[in-house]
């Protein structure tokens, strides 16, 4: 019998070990990564319990961050539902795609407008490139063709085509609804790719069900490449969470729902990790826009951030964001400066993809910073209410030029600075504010006395900005 050769067995295992990295190494160079994008309605910055909540319980958001990135200063193309919809899926400021409007804020069920067809969406771009694309949840970017997601590079759709408080047919408010688990109060319709398969949506059981269309298109979907767009409809108001779910939060009904939605996030990353492609799917989780102060304890937190929904002081536009990839990401929280616009370059970006340079893009290639290679080439970001931008900020500074309450909430906190004109509700400031919103995310101590050169350039950049949008046919105010 031969001796036993150590030395040679040794050997043979390194040479296992280095073709087995290889061929991943060669297989994520070959294979496009997924990419599945998880949308919130109106979630507050301060909603997650990785983001800093002490009664809400997110433990697979928390550890999708831990394992991942949490990035602290990401944001939204807008304040409300339709027009910070169009931002992502177009990767364009909603301005440039007619899908906004100082007079109505969002599509409503009588509107006749919609996301325009000249638009290139993240599906339509991957379709391009062989990718296998699927809508779940919320759309609110027009309920009619030629404006419905299967009009828009997604395979099929199943979801609400706008908000769930829409098609209201009770006088009883949002509250007594929700307390009474009475979903029939709301006509809104529940929709497989062109045609509605339910009427009312039964709300309860929305969450699951999503969760339930999300698993399965992962499943069927597995050899890829594919690109999952899930949009919950919650926590917009009205609340409605499974019975599982029901009373289980420290944070009550609203508590609820969050929960369930992280039980949602659960089932998708274990649908991956199950399916064996959790290494080569790149998973994103942020909101539209941020909660609903109006609604009380029914709406979220900003947390130590100031403002909410409908406006553009930081809580209204800045969102708890996690990125997740386990073989490409490198772990760690983000403070650069990002945004939802963004992402449809970087997906192509990290596809191979090829994007028309036919049109101007407001999003930049991320995904030096998601794999720790590099930072965001982002230096402003404009904070757009309806078709005019209120605020800019700048590196650490940000300005505001127009000021109003959202959506008649008193926590905005009325500015009492001398002012130009009363536009619309809306103050246009002589003095601009100025806030170091690194140092003061709260926006609460104005600086803009001892910083006029900062205002002076901010004020700069924003001319240069205006100097490029051009008019287009507005979508929302088509009814």
């Amino acid at each position: 019998m031969k001796p036993f050769n150590l030395k040679l067995l040794l050997g043979l295992l390194f040479s296992c070990l280095v073709c087995s990295i290889s061929l991943t190494e060669a297989r994520q160079k070959k294979d496009p990564p997924n990419i599945i994008v998880i949308f919130a309605d109106d979630l507050g910055y301060g909603d997650l319990g990785v983001f800093g909540h002490p009664s809400i319980n997110t433990p697979n958001l928390d550890r999708m961050a831990y394992e991942g990135q949490k990035w602290t200063n990401f944001y939204v193309a807008a304040p409300v539902c339709t027009p910070s919809r169009a931002g992502i899926l177009t990767g364009r400021l909603p301005i440039r795609s007619g899908m906004s409007s100082d007079n109505r804020r969002v599509l409503f069920p009588d509107s006749n407008g919609g996301l325009p067809q000249s638009e290139i969406t993240i599906a339509k771009a991957l379709k391009g490139n062989g990718y296998q694309t699927a809508a779940i949840g919320k759309w609110h970017l027009g309920h009619k063709s030629p404006f419905l997601p299967t009009d828009h590079g997604f395979d099929s759709y199943f979801g609400i085509p706008y908000s769930n408080d829409m098609d209201k047919v009770e006088k009883t408010d949002h509250f007594t609804l929700t307390e009474n688990e009475k979903y029939e109060g709301y006509n809104v319709p529940l929709m497989r790719d062109k045609e509605i398969v339910e009427r009312p949506t039964d709300q309860r059981t929305l969450t699951k069900r999503y969760t339930e269309e999300a698993v399965s298109k992962i499943k069927d979907f597995k050899n890829g490449p594919f690109f999952i767009y899930l949009a919950h409809n919650l926590p917009h108001i009205p609340l409605f969470r499974s019975a599982a779910f029901k009373d289980q939060s420290l944070g009550g009904i609203y508590g609820d729902v969050i929960e369930e939605i992280d039980w949602s996030v659960g089932q998708v990353l274990s649908a991956l990790k199950e399916e064996g492609i959790a290494d080569n799917t790149l998973v994103v989780f942020t909101s539209d826009n941020g909660p609903w102060h109006t609604f009380r304890t029914h709406g979220g937190t900003s947390g130590l951030l100031r403002g909410a929904k409908g406006g553009t002081f930081e809580g209204g536009m800045r969102e708890p964001t996690v990125f997740w990839w386990p073989a490409q990401i490198k772990p760690g929280v983000v403070r650069d400066m990002a945004t939802t616009m963004d992402l449809l370059p970087t997906f192509c970006a990290i596809s191979g993809t090829q994007l028309p340079d036919d049109r101007v893009y407001d999003g930049y290639d991320i995904s030096g910073l998601i794999k720790g290679t590099g930072k965001s080439e982002r230096e402003t970001v404009f904070y757009y209410r309806g078709q005019r931008v209120f605020a800019v900020r700048k590196g650490d500074y940000k300005a505001h030029f127009i000021t109003q309450l959202e959506y008649g909430n008193p926590t905005a906190h009325p500015v009492t600075f001398p002012a130009v004109t009363v536009e619309n509700k809306a103050t246009v400031l002589e003095t601009p504010l100025l806030y170091n919103v690194n140092v003061d995310p709260g926006e609460r101590f104005n600086i803009a006395e001892d910083h006029p050169e900062i205002i002076a350039d901010i004020r700069k950049a924003l001319t240069e900005h205006q100097a490029g949008i051009v008019p287009v046919e507005n979508q929302l105010e088509k009814y």
